[in-house]
């Protein structure tokens, strides 16, 4: 029999901080403590405000320098990014210190937001592609990182690198330490009860992968139903296809308006005593719809039907409350919110999560082993076979704090208004048409552009330093709803700006002049 070296009872644990749950921030900051922590030489670490060589920040040595030389800001907008972001430029040798145990932020309300303030911690986005100064319009795949989780992610392997949970030493109780309160973090950000009520996954894809393996395995049967929208991404569709064919269920399409809205009569129409699952993203990576998603869950629910959100699109773009929105599941990927990739979350009720069956077996989720029986570990470790991506969580825990430092109402107003802007600036380029016009939806602006392959298209943006996408998005069915096999796409972030939109429109109408 095999028991960890240190009880499971003992492990380090990261209760929500009560005036965080309460939208208040408390007042230790994880980017400074894990700085303060690297045993090292003094490393300069630039604000993104100053920089105008990218060879002088960390990573990006090959870059060139931008042709529009420093940014620059007012004395009152640059007080208000220190105050919200502090960089220490030179981190002294210092001793190990304990990571934080709790999510953690800084005091007081939230702080102003506007674009500028937050482009200033991306390096990335100081850089030239082409010799152009880089316009990155492909968030939708990925967002770029801010400056504190590049460098959380050095001080942690820097200074606190070790396997978690089961150490007795000090790193080992460390590492765990940050990595429960990146847990107890994601708890908070979705408003979640407790943080043993979230699973660490690879992204959403995994996150939706176990559900469909655990719960579906579980609970799906011949002649169940698993309504799923059009609009959804593969990630979506492909994981109830595979355990309906296993279970003999069946994956229901549910049908789009033509201006992308899920046809909810339809949805009404198809639920029924079979629907035993619900799978719906709260925001459409290819059309930007962000469907009601709390009113059908509330339908779902009558006919006794779990509900699985994906939020992949949606935590990036404004706040989230799986217990408004009563989902069972919620999923999502944490390098479209800022962090790093190879790391999301799962949410699931306690009382479902409570009934779901181990996935994978091995280390962290067994209590104990022999060769006759196997006990096993209290969800959510469960379902956390073998080693996380610690750093990943770390990372994570970073980014959260980044962008909850910020008002995200705000954000959201902001990304709405700049989507508005985008619409009309694109609606004067000659043969374009975007596709999808649902009244509510974040910045995702698809399009096709006539005589022109959306290959083409991406190709000839790349030229001026614009970075977009181009294919079928992983949202084959939502394209085939406007007869396309693939499109053009271009997704905003809270980075982005109207003279990046102008880019894009103004370089469009060349190519189109060029044709």
């Amino acid at each position: 029999m095999t028991t960890p070296d240190v009880p499971r009872s003992l492990w380090p644990s990261a209760p929500p901080a009560p005036d965080a749950l309460a939208g208040g921030l408390t007042s230790a900051d994880p980017v400074t403590a894990l700085a303060a922590a690297l045993v090292t030489s003094a490393v300069t670490a630039p604000s993104a405000s100053t920089v105008t060589d990218p060879s002088t920040v960390p990573g990006t040595d090959s870059l060139a320098a931008p042709a529009t030389g420093p940014v620059t800001a007012d004395p009152a907008a640059q007080a208000a990014s220190s105050a919200a972001h502090p960089v220490q430029s030179t981190i002294p040798p210092a001793q190990p210190t304990h990571l934080p145990t709790a999510p953690v932020g800084l005091p007081g309300q939230p702080a102003p937001f506007s674009p500028e303030l937050a482009r200033r911690d991306f390096p990335i986005l100081h850089r030239t592609v082409n010799g152009h100064p880089l316009v990155w319009l492909d968030n939708g795949a990925t967002t770029q990182k801010p400056r504190q989780v590049i460098e959380t992610l050095a001080a942690f392997y820097g200074t606190a690198n070790s396997n978690i949970h089961r150490g007795a030493h000090t790193m080992a109780r460390e590492a765990t330490e940050a990595y429960e309160a990146g847990r107890a973090a994601v708890a908070q950000f979705l408003g979640a009860a407790s943080p043993d009520a979230i699973v660490f996954v690879r992204g959403t894809t995994e996150g939706i992968n176990l559900v469909a393996q655990t719960w579906g395995r579980a609970n799906l049967g011949p002649g169940d139903d698993i309504l799923v929208p059009v609009l959804e991404h593969h990630s979506n569709i492909v994981p109830w296809q595979l355990i309906a064919k296993e279970t003999r269920a069946r994956v229901v399409p549910v049908p789009l308006q033509p201006d992308g809205q899920i046809d909810l009569n339809a949805y009404a129409d198809l639920l029924s005593m079979r629907t035993q699952l619900v799978a719906v993203s709260q925001a459409s990576n290819v059309l930007g719809t962000v469907p009601p998603v709390r009113e059908m869950t509330a339908l779902a629910h009558r006919y006794g039907a779990k509900v699985l959100v994906d939020g992949a699109q949606a935590v990036a773009h404004f706040p989230v409350d799986v217990q408004d929105l009563d989902a069972d599941f919620y999923v999502f990927s944490g390098h479209k919110l800022f962090a790093p990739t190879g790391i999301g979350a799962l949410y699931a009720k306690p009382e479902v999560m409570r009934n779901m069956a181990p996935w994978q077996g091995g280390g962290n989720m067994i209590e104990s082993v022999d060769f006759t029986r196997t006990t096993y570990a209290p969800v959510p470790h469960l379902l956390e076979a073998g080693t996380g991506h610690i750093s990943g969580v770390v990372g994570l825990l970073s980014a959260l704090n980044w962008l909850t430092s910020f008002d995200r109402d705000a954000i959201a107003a902001y990304e709405t208004s700049l989507m508005a802007y985008a619409q009309q600036a694109l609606a004067t380029v000659p043969g374009l048409e975007l596709l999808g016009s649902a009244p509510d939806r974040i910045a995702v602006l698809t399009f096709t552009l006539a005589g022109h392959d959306p290959s083409t298209i991406a190709d000839w943006l790349d030229r001026d330093g614009i970075a977009i996408r181009a294919g079928h998005h992983c949202a084959q069915p939502a394209l085939a709803h406007y007869g396309l096999e693939s499109a053009a796409r271009a997704s905003l972030a809270l980075y982005n700006t109207s003279e990046e939109v102008d880019k894009l429109v103004a370089s469009l109408h060349r190519l189109q002049q060029a044709a």
